[in-house]
């Protein structure tokens, strides 16, 4: 593991973490920060959205965070602050993701990973539709590598969502995103034949890695989310792209499996915090 110096001492790379903030459901910035910190960076958290719980449950309160993170940006600024990665999650709106372009681009050495969360299951999620799509897709333009899932990969390409998607019309997918700008694409939860496959391109080398995990039909809130920030991590320290693909799925199906055993609302979550440790020990 490589730590950057500051007169002699060390400094843990900086992440920032864009994201909206839940205090009951383990998703968004309430996994990043831990998982980051885990992983021996520095998570500096840049909200989007304060929520007493997340939208799965029947019961929330919602702060908007949109007028504040010019503000909040300025802030880093005045500091001058630099990030080493550059890490976006949910953006609930077009001004958000105005906001983080302009964010990206006045960060230009940090390198970007951009989860496009705009749906699941074939479809966009209640606040999204084609317009936002689109300005997501200059966010993918500009970014180093993303993890969509299969009806986010859809679209982003234009291509038609079904649950038949074979290994290499997924890896097509992935190259049409690539296409767009990102050197690196991973596409996340498909499923093939009882098993869930998360499938990473890269194109600078043109090579691709297919990791293959047993289904056991359980899904919970915030798995992508907890991918995504280990994936972060361990590219931010240096990590194989490759390697990272599989540490985080490992760990995703670890942590699915834990929980299963216990009846609990998905909304909650996985206990991804007993296995915390697996990620420590790895930057030792």
């Amino acid at each position: 593991m490589q730590f950057l110096t500051n007169g002699g001492k060390h400094m843990l790379k900086k992440v920032a973490a864009i994201n909206d903030m839940s205090g009951i459901g383990k998703c968004s910035l309430t996994v990043a920060i831990p998982i980051l910190s885990a992983l021996k960076t520095q998570c500096c958290p840049y909200p989007t959205a304060i929520l007493s719980s997340q939208t799965g449950y029947p019961k929330f309160t919602y702060l908007d965070f949109t007028s504040y993170m010019q503000e909040y940006n300025r802030a880093w600024k005045e500091l001058d602050v630099s990030f080493d990665t550059i890490y976006s999650g949910f953006l609930g709106s077009i001004d958000q993701i105005d906001i983080v372009r302009d964010f990206i681009k006045s960060n230009n050495n940090a390198y970007v990973i951009v989860d496009p969360v705009m749906g699941d299951g074939g479809d966009y999620y209640q606040t999204f539709n084609d317009e936002i799509c689109n300005k997501i897709k200059d966010l993918v333009k500009i970014s180093d590598l993303v993890t969509p899932n299969l009806t986010e990969a859809c679209l982003l390409t234009n291509n038609k969502y079904h649950t038949n998607y074979t290994l290499e019309e997924t890896l097509d997918l992935a190259k049409e995103i690539s296409a767009l700008g990102p050197k690196k694409v991973i596409i996340t939860g498909i499923l093939i034949d009882g098993n869930i496959i998360n499938l990473g391109y890269d194109k600078e080398n043109d090579e691709y890695l297919s990791y293959s995990l047993k289904y056991n039909n359980k899904s919970y809130s915030g798995t992508g989310d907890i991918f995504t920030s280990i994936i972060s991590g361990l590219i931010t320290n240096g990590h194989d792209f490759k390697d990272s693909i599989k540490i985080a799925s490992d760990f995703i199906f670890k942590c699915i499996e834990y929980t299963s055993k216990y009846d609990i609302d998905p909304n909650d979550g996985v206990f991804f915090e007993v296995f915390l440790n697996d990620l420590t020990s790895l930057n030792n």
